[in-house]
């Protein structure tokens, strides 16, 4: 009766402080890879990029020459995002999560200022790229501050909060980069959000310590927080990248990157095109109307995060084991997101927005148990390493996938790529379940 009672939540939640700070981390972060899916809408935007004097009429060919460029800019912000995880996950285990974590925002938010001075595609590449570079430290920053910071129990909770910064900042930049767009010019919209990260920076510095360094951290809830510890036997290895990639838990976490990552990065990037040009629509969306569709979308989006991380968090509540209790919201997840492909094809865009806003939800919430396995299955001083492993898979097939389409769109439409989307949850989850039947424990 006595260890239940040490396994209840203490009256401090110091913790969940942490998972706001993270939370806010992720937003901004996806507000500065967000802003170029808008501003492409921007004629002005697309005239200086593409060279072409603005007195003169964009034509059809112009805005298809335009959209397989975007393809390889937003290509290039991929690979750079997973090279950024080669580094970037090796590093924050070594040097820490303060540390590694500041030069990560320090990096992209410089990046992202630096995108509202370009005049050219090969300027555009380059910006985004060393964006792509700093960007790739959030998450396994993120990943090993839940480790750090939580009790096995409340980890898929967790990151599904700090996950829903994800969403948050794509609403923020729906409702806010249109207008200052249309008011203030594209660059402006870049200037703007990229200042955000040092505000953020200043935030995490005063804030973040590991638990056991914090001032403000009470014995009740650091006592909570080293509940079922699996990690006290391990605490000094630090295995390499090779060993990592030996174990079946890694591959698993890699499958569900390498299928879903692309879809997410889809819809990142190419939704604003998609309501302003599929054929399919009666009624096409533009810059000035766009971001609506934006907002509900990725409200329930949101949700998805909280809910889906919430059932997970439940059904171990109620005795489930860690491996049916993942693997089981997974499932639901991957079945929300079948109807998706519908959205290619009707003629109506609130149907469509329907359909893309529960597939995102459902995204998200496949996203944050495949997330959260790794933090059940590896010690601590591995998430990193191993989130960086799976997100440079995960950037390598968004990458290529990226850099095809924008010439998919302009010769085959959206299907395909809706189909796709459609589908790859459920083949994912299915090879996980195969690698790991169970979730068994890493031991190095």
């Amino acid at each position: 009766m006595q260890e239940k009672a040490a396994l209840q939540p203490p009256q401090g939640n110091y913790r969940w402080l942490i998972a706001g700070v993270l939370m806010l981390a992720t937003t901004i972060n996806y507000i500065d890879r967000s802003v170029l899916s808008f501003t492409m809408l921007d004629e002005t935007f697309r005239k200086e990029i593409l060279g072409i004097p603005l007195s003169q009429a964009l034509t059809a060919a112009d805005l298809d020459r335009f959209r397989v460029q975007m393809g390889y800019v937003d290509s290039a912000f991929k690979w750079a995002y997973g090279l950024g995880f080669i580094f970037v996950g090796w590093f924050i285990d070594r040097v820490g999560t303060r540390r590694g974590f500041s030069l990560s925002i320090a990096l992209w938010s410089l990046a992202g200022i630096a995108v509202g001075w370009v005049s050219s595609v090969r300027g555009l590449v380059v910006a985004r790229f060393s964006l792509g570079f700093g960007e790739a430290g959030n998450y396994p920053s993120a990943i090993k501050s839940v480790a750090e910071w939580f009790p096995p129990q409340e980890r898929a909770l967790a990151t599904g909060v700090f996950n829903s910064g994800a969403n948050i900042g794509i609403i923020l930049t729906a409702a806010v980069v249109p207008w200052l767009t249309v008011e203030y010019g594209w660059r402006s919209a870049f200037v703007v959000t990229g200042a955000l990260g040092f505000l953020l920076l200043a935030a995490w510095l005063w804030l973040y310590r590991r638990p056991q360094n914090h001032p403000n951290l009470s014995a009740e809830e650091y006592d909570f927080i080293k509940s079922d510890d699996n990690d006290l036997t391990d605490s000094q290895l630090k295995p390499s990248w090779f060993k990592l990639l030996s174990y079946r838990q890694t591959w698993a976490f890699i499958t569900g990157k390498v299928l879903s990552d692309p879809v997410w990065w889809f819809y990142l990037t190419w939704l604003p095109d998609f309501f302003n040009n599929n054929d399919s629509f009666i009624q096409k969306l533009d810059l000035k109307n766009v971001g609506l569709p934006f907002l509900i979308i990725y409200l329930v989006s949101d949700l998805g995060n909280i809910v889906f991380g919430w059932l997970s968090s439940f059904l171990l509540r109620r005795g489930w084991t860690a491996n049916g209790a993942r693997k089981v919201t997974m499932l639901v997840c991957a079945l929300c997101v079948l109807p998706v492909f519908f959205a290619s094809f009707t003629a109506d865009y609130r149907l469509a927005i329907a359909l893309i806003a529960l597939a995102t939800a459902a995204h998200q919430g496949f996203s944050v148990n495949n997330f959260t396995i790794i933090s059940d299955v590896f010690p601590k001083q591995a998430v990193a390493s191993v989130v960086g492993i799976g997100g440079l898979f995960g950037a390598i097939a968004s990458a290529l996938f990226a850099a095809a389409t924008g010439l998919m769109i302009v010769k085959l439409g959206y299907v395909p790529l809706f189909i796709f989307a459609s589908t790859s949850y459920l083949v994912a989850l299915g090879i996980i379940h195969f690698l790991i039947p169970r979730l068994d424990k890493v031991r190095f």
